[in-house]
């Protein structure tokens, strides 16, 4: 007897970030198609994805501009590599578009396949850039405890979610983790945002001289902590933590996989809030996650040092089959176009600010929300065991797990985050104002729920 297609992916498919034994038990949805902000599974339930896939699917299910783009491209030009110095055509013009695009003094695109590998692209060139010009030591580098910064055997330990170091052996020997800006869960009550960002900032300056500024080589950060729970930091936060890192010559890692390409409303979240990075990572909405690409963006300084320092070590030892695919290369390209002539930017703006007032308008008052955050197009409720002062649910209740769970049987697709008792809303550009107020409106049904469950 044939075994059906929830059998099959029970028996056959190794999950990424689920619960192994319980899936084998009950299995999970299965999608078969997508229209702009809908989805479909094979039972033909119908889905309102308010999360863009990942934080990933920018322009939309289905559009039909990338259709045609990457199928014309499977036929001109399926596949070339750019090892030795060769190219594609479509390689040497979305370097030019993404550099023209970037914050000022960015000088080189390197392309990889996730935002995951960008991050040990980063890594890699940063020790070069150190061992080049003499600081073999300089090799430390210093994330967020929430911040998400990928999966593998580096960024995992980047990433400051300890759900991605147990049994992993993570992180490694050369990675520390310092506080997040987190303002409900970190700021001292009645604590002004000033003097929090210097608070964080004169903390991160104690960690490097502790560990030595000699052996501190870099500070990855997101613009906005999303996986870690939608944080954004206070106005203060930046400008005090870049003067440290100014002081000790410790580089900035701008991780945009998230936040790059539109959804705060500008091409690149580090405009937004004053960021000199010196490399910036960026992936998902590069190519709105039709095709996997990613790109580390290294500044006029460090290639440089790079291109000096390939004198010294011959060629540069580091590069992926698939970087920049042409394929993904042709999708990235019609994704920039698509940005600017739809004025994509622009609609982010206003449906964010959309977004926002329904949030605060059904959220405000409830008991079981703590805060509601967020900027333009990316916003999270956190719930809470108690309002004032705030006091987090015991993690075994699974309060946000079951409220989201809840949601997508009721036809919205929100995401628990793993840091904390956090719904995400992230949903793709094209998202209509029904369908944000049927987002809204079915996850506030969702968290009435489960408060009823609690007896809230």
């Amino acid at each position: 007897m044939s075994l059906s297609l929830s059998e099959k992916d029970r028996r056959f498919f190794f999950h990424p970030f689920t619960a192994l034994k319980a899936h084998e038990e009950s299995g999970g949805k299965i999608i078969a198609s997508g229209q702009g902000c809908t989805l479909t599974d094979v039972d033909g339930g119908s889905y309102l994805d308010a999360m863009a896939g990942l934080w990933c699917v920018n322009l939309g299910y289905g559009n039909q501009r990338l259709k045609e783009a990457i199928s014309d491209q499977v036929t001109k030009l399926s596949y070339y590599h750019s090892f030795s110095g060769m190219s594609t055509d479509l390689a040497v013009e979305l370097s030019e578009r993404v550099i023209s695009l970037a914050p000022k003094n960015m000088a080189k695109v390197f392309f990889g396949n996730s935002g995951s590998d960008a991050n040990d692209t980063n890594a890699k060139i940063i020790w070069f850039y150190n061992n080049a010009i003499g600081r073999p030591e300089k090799k430390k580098i210093i994330s967020r405890f929430r911040g998400y910064h990928g999966v593998t055997v580096l960024s995992g330990g980047l990433t400051g979610l300890k759900n991605l170091h147990e049994g992993f052996d993570l992180p490694l020997s050369m990675i520390r983790h310092a506080r997040a800006p987190h303002r409900l869960w970190e700021k001292a009550p009645g604590m002004s945002d000033a003097d929090f960002a210097d608070q964080l900032a004169r903390e991160l300056e104690e960690m490097i001289i502790n560990e030595g500024p000699e052996t501190v080589a870099a500070f990855i950060a997101e613009p906005i902590q999303a996986a870690g729970g939608v944080i954004v930091p206070p106005a203060e936060y930046f400008p005090a933590i870049q003067k440290v890192l100014k002081k000790y010559d410790v580089m900035l890692i701008a991780d945009e996989v998230v936040t790059a390409f539109g959804r705060l409303g500008t091409m690149f979240a580090s405009d937004l809030f004053g960021l000199e990075p010196d490399i910036i990572t960026v992936a998902k909405g590069l190519t709105s996650a039709y095709i996997p690409l990613s790109a580390s963006i290294v500044s006029e300084r460090i290639w440089k040092v790079l291109r000096d320092g390939s004198e010294k070590y011959g060629a540069f030892g580091h590069g992926y089959t698939y970087s920049a695919h042409p394929i993904a290369a042709r999708c990235a390209l019609e994704t920039l176009q698509i940005l600017e002539e739809e004025r994509m930017l622009e609609r982010t703006v206003k449906q964010g600010a959309l977004m926002h007032q329904l949030l605060q308008e059904t959220f405000k008052d409830h008991p079981l929300v703590g805060e509601i955050r967020g900027k333009h197009l990316i916003g999270a409720i956190e719930l809470v065991d108690k309002k004032s002062p705030a006091k987090a649910f015991d993690p075994g209740d699974k309060v946000a797990i079951r409220a989201a769970r809840r949601s997508m049987e009721l036809g919205v697709i929100t995401r628990a985050l793993p840091a904390a008792d956090t719904l995400a809303f992230s949903p793709p550009f094209v998202v209509t104002d029904s369908e944000l107020e049927k987002m809204v409106a079915t996850v506030r049904t969702a968290v009435d729920e489960i408060a009823k469950e609690i007896g809230r």
